[in-house]
């Protein structure tokens, strides 16, 4: 009657065993699941980095940025990061260069672009319509080709996804929040 028991309960666990080593063998040889958090992007040509900043960081690579690739050019101007995006610039009128300064309300938009909202505008004591001074910067100011002036709804698009950063990679807004001073944009690296 031992010996029975013994048998039964050695069987039980043979079976037990065996039963274990099939679950372990069969879950190794499935292919691993993809998560999409584990790809982390839904273009599968890059690879996002997120980077975060703040305002005086950004206004000086901004300015660096105009100063190497040329965009300063005959009229000079140069942006500031505050609680606003301001463009600080001249206006040649007649023999003299009259200061300009426009503030813009940054908006990011769900493709990784910013739109900047003209807020306010000030030309010396000159009392300008606003698209007037936008169609003269647009005419006179070298830009980069990834940002557009559109005088008529006094915005200017920045379509950093068309920006090319070198090597092929671009960048995308993720939060711009200058009054928190929270900045983040995505480096995105292409995959060769």
């Amino acid at each position: 009657m031992f010996k029975k028991k013994w048998r039964a309960a050695f069987l039980l666990l043979a079976s037990i065993n065996i039963i274990i080593l099939l679950i372990l063998v069969i879950l190794a040889l499935l292919p691993a699941d993809k998560s999409a958090d584990s790809v982390g992007s839904a273009n599968e040509d890059v690879i996002p980095f997120q980077v975060t900043t703040n305002k005086e960081d950004l206004t000086l690579l901004i300015n660096r940025y105009l100063e190497k690739e040329g965009l300063n050019g005959p009229v000079h101007y140069e942006v500031n990061l505050n609680d606003e995006v301001e463009l600080f610039g001249y206006l040649p009128i007649f023999s003299s260069d009259i200061e300009m300064k426009l503030t813009f309300e940054p908006i990011p938009l769900e493709n990784g672009d910013l739109t900047l909202k003209q807020k306010s505008i000030s030309i010396g004591q000159l009392s300008l319509p606003v698209s007037y001074v936008m169609k003269f910067i647009e005419n006179q100011y070298k830009l980069p080709s990834w940002v557009n002036i559109n005088p008529d709804d006094e915005t200017i698009d920045v379509h950093l996804t068309n920006m090319k950063i070198g090597d092929g990679m671009a960048a995308e807004v993720e939060e711009f929040d200058l009054k928190n001073d929270q900045i983040r944009f995505n480096l995105l690296l292409p995959i060769e």
